[in-house]
């Protein structure tokens, strides 16, 4: 488990209560999450299983959608290779195994785009509804996926469907940003929290796929009905990113799981790729050779995606350290106080420890990493122990913090 997967364990295990009482003050963007893996664990429990499944199911779910997607505009022969091509990308792995939304939202938008190419063909009042409460849904579990709405917008604008087409899809989508404004504006205060990004945070893998997608687009794709494949799946793959890379230019937000879902276009045109190639009358080894190199590719990053090396940091490692160098009654110290938030999901590792620096626990205080002692008073009962345990990340230091300095 790691720091984000840590919070979210430790804020689904509190009331309903406590859980808005903290997203008040941090991670509001994540309430909704946090309330739905709430419920989960009231049901089966609060273990990793419980915390992770949810996402493999729901990108089990992206990946039935995405094979939907391929077979509605290009034919079965397409649809099932981008289903198995979006399971196999390893950004949508990773994300899959990780207790957070990221998967959650990629499933609602992939159906949310199953209802799109579906209103186009054959449109009415409920449909819309269910389209654009699926795509609301998304939005308030990431706000971010409302540029999965952008893009819907330019495949409608580039297709030309029919005026009554157009007109319902921009009622929705006024619906879904009306839906989603109270949650923008409140969660505008809430800033600081990606204050940690001082650039785009691993923007090559999206440059790549956006290459190889394009690429791919390039061949003559089948299609039928009135969206193409390629007039959905590019935008889905270029907007998204392409929007919050502008935006980081004035202040840094891309980080690439704020954009997972783009992986379901980048799955639609290589599936249409590979059903282009298998027509082809004359198919040269070169193209075999290639996908076999890919697949082959593919196994080193799979491999080690399943290893905590695969994650920022490692909040079981840390904790398992801090119970193995404490004894009883030894105290307890945090450089700096969020590193509690890494201990916190196994509480019993640090029991037995006096937290030094903790006025008030995390629960009490509805944060996440607790609220602390003045640097007089931390200083003070620093002296009353002969052994401290220190957690502290490598390279980390708030400068100018007093209760660090002391």
């Amino acid at each position: 488990m790691w720091g984000d997967e840590a919070v979210t364990h430790q804020l689904a295990e509190r009331d309903p209560s406590r859980i808005w009482d903290t997203v008040q003050q941090v991670d509001l963007v994540h309430a909704l999450y946090y309330a739905v893996m709430h419920v989960i664990f009231d049901l089966f429990g609060a273990g990793l299983l419980s915390l992770r499944l949810p996402s493999v199911l729901a990108m089990a779910a992206a990946a039935g959608g995405v094979g939907l997607l391929g077979l509605r505009l290009a034919g079965p022969r397409a649809g099932t290779p981008a289903g198995l091509v979006f399971a196999l990308l390893p950004q949508v792995q990773k994300y899959a195994q990780e207790g957070r939304s990221y998967a959650m939202v990629c499933a609602l938008i992939a159906w949310a785009t199953c209802a799109l190419v579906a209103n186009v063909e054959r449109g009415g009042r409920w449909r819309w509804a269910a389209y654009g409460l699926t795509l609301l849904v998304a939005c308030l579990l990431h706000e971010f996926a409302v540029l999965a709405l952008v893009a819907h917008g330019v495949t409608l604008f580039v297709s030309r469907p029919p005026k009554g087409v157009l007109r319902a899809w921009s009622v929705t989508a006024a619906g879904v940003a009306t839906g989603l404004l109270p949650l923008t504006v409140v969660s505008a205060g809430q800033s600081e929290q990606v204050s940690w990004i001082g650039g785009p945070v691993r923007p090559y893998y999206l440059l790549v796929a956006v290459v190889v997608g394009v690429a791919c687009a390039r061949a003559p794709l089948r299609s039928g009905g009135p969206v193409s494949l390629a007039a959905l799946a590019v935008p889905m793959l270029v907007l998204p990113g392409a929007l919050l890379l502008t935006a980081s230019l004035v202040k840094p937000l891309f980080v690439d799981r704020y954009v997972l879902f783009s992986n379901i276009g980048v799955a639609l045109l290589l599936g249409a790729w590979l059903d282009h190639v298998r027509r082809l009358p004359r198919r040269s080894p070169v193209v075999y050779v290639a996908v076999a190199a890919a697949l082959a590719a593919l196994v080193p990053p799979s491999l080690e995606l399943r290893t905590p090396r695969s994650r920022s940091n490692d909040a079981t490692a840390v904790a398992t350290a801090v119970r193995e160098a404490g004894r009883p009654g030894d105290g307890l110290l945090h450089l700096s106080g969020k590193q509690r938030i890494l201990t916190a999901a196994h509480p019993d590792d640090t029991r037995l420890l006096v937290d030094l620096a903790l006025a008030r626990d995390p629960v009490a205080s509805n944060t996440l990493a607790g609220v602390e002692f003045a640097a007089p008073v931390i200083a003070a009962r620093m002296k009353e122990f002969d052994r401290i345990v220190v957690v502290r990340a490598v390279g980390e230091r708030a400068s100018g913090d007093p209760r660090e300095e002391a």
